[in-house]
């Protein structure tokens, strides 16, 4: 009988006994798997919970443009970058400037006196970790902000893209647009201050050669006055023609006075007033040549001063006609080389959200910490087989 009791008791308690053992087994099992759940599966829960729940849709305007030049006697260029005009080394150069300066500070006061900025990255859908979080934001926060949601990248063929995320589509479309006409006005100033440094010299240059023309014009108007003589040059050469004539009447007088020698008597009425005419020429002829070089104040003095001023002038006005023609020369260059923005691809209104990228992200969060995961894993692994 107690044999017998025995045996029940044991049957009965032996499927007590076997359930226990697979609780433990299924227990042992879960637990096998905890840290997986725990590092892995829990934290891609939470991103995916996050994403999928709580943040907003972000949409994005992007637009497409280059800075070009007109390179007209620059050199050919080729490809992408010649259909639109686009230069060399320095144009490419200058038109880095316009990104640079859509990314910059003064960028982005410039774009909040035209749109409130604050209030377009702190709108009532926007979710807490992607929104502008201070409501009055230092300029060094907002750039920061601004620098995550708006990309100005310049391609190798010269394109400048332009691309703005927000969480309106109309949101997105104004501030592409407004950065758009920032970078035409920047590129304005930058023309206008290239002008002004490539004309300055030229018309530097032309102020002086004009100076220069009004003091030699004056100092001859002095030298007129001063020898009462408008032109010293015609005097002088009126005074040369009546020196010559003067001569030839007198060549003509001693010639006839030498053919009458032995003709005609010496005391004879008609000899004595050839005679007197030879002296009187004599006497006119060196009172006039003596006018003309015999001191100082002689023609050929005052023709000489005359001469060196005159050549002053023209070489002064040769190098006024230069000045001038280098100041229109600069002028066509400096216009020839203006920049202005060419528009590609205008903003476009965006219609689907295109970010966050909620799947892509929940994908990556996962294979990334199960990648760790498993690093971590076969690292302890390997620590625990050195040690045993």
């Amino acid at each position: 009988m107690n044999n017998q009791s025995h045996n029940w008791f044991e049957a009965q308690a032996l499927p007590e006994f076997d359930q226990r053992s697979t609780l433990r087994r299924w227990w042992d099992g879960a637990s096998a798997w905890r840290y997986p759940l725990l590092l892995v599966v829990l934290p891609t829960l939470i991103v995916a919970a996050y994403f999928y729940l709580v943040a907003a849709d972000q949409y994005e305007s992007e637009a497409h443009f280059i800075v070009s030049t007109d390179t007209s006697g620059n050199g050919a260029t080729s490809g992408f970058g010649a259909m639109f005009g686009l230069g060399g080394v320095g144009s490419q150069n200058q038109a880095m400037a316009v990104p640079d300066y859509l990314s910059s500070h003064e960028a982005i006061a410039d774009l909040s006196r035209k749109l409130d900025l604050v209030a377009i990255f702190r709108r009532p859908e926007a979710d807490i970790l992607s929104r502008l979080r201070k409501p009055n934001p230092t300029p060094e926060d907002l750039q920061r902000y601004f620098e995550g949601k708006v990309k100005v990248q310049h391609e190798e063929d010269g394109i400048i893209e332009l691309t703005v995320r927000a969480f309106r589509p109309a949101d997105a479309r104004a501030i592409a647009d407004a950065l758009l006409a920032l970078g035409e006005e920047q590129v304005n100033r930058m023309n206008r201050r290239r002008y002004r440094d490539a004309v300055a010299q030229a018309q530097a240059h032309l102020a002086e050669a004009e100076q220069r023309v009004s003091q030699i014009q004056g100092r001859m108007t002095a030298y007129r006055q001063q020898g009462r003589d408008i032109n010293p040059e015609a005097s002088g050469e009126t005074q040369l023609r009546l020196v010559s004539s003067l001569k030839g009447q007198l060549a003509s007088a001693q010639a006839s006075l030498t053919a009458m020698d032995g003709t005609i008597n010496t005391s004879s009425p008609q000899y004595i007033a050839i005679q007197r005419r030879i002296r009187s020429l004599q006497s006119v002829i060196a009172s006039q040549s003596s006018e003309l070089t015999g001191n100082s104040r002689t023609i050929a003095s005052n023709l000489g001063g005359y001469e060196n001023l005159r050549v002053q002038q023209e070489f002064g006005a040769k190098n006024y006609t230069a000045a001038a023609a280098g100041l229109v020369k600069a002028q066509d260059d400096a216009a020839r080389q203006q920049l202005y923005i060419v528009r590609v691809v205008d903003a476009n209104m965006p219609v689907k959200s295109l970010y966050p990228k909620r799947g892509r992200t929940v994908m990556i969060t996962f294979f990334a910490l199960a990648l760790a995961y498993a690093i971590g894993w076969l690292i302890l692994a390997g620590v625990r087989e050195h040690a045993a």
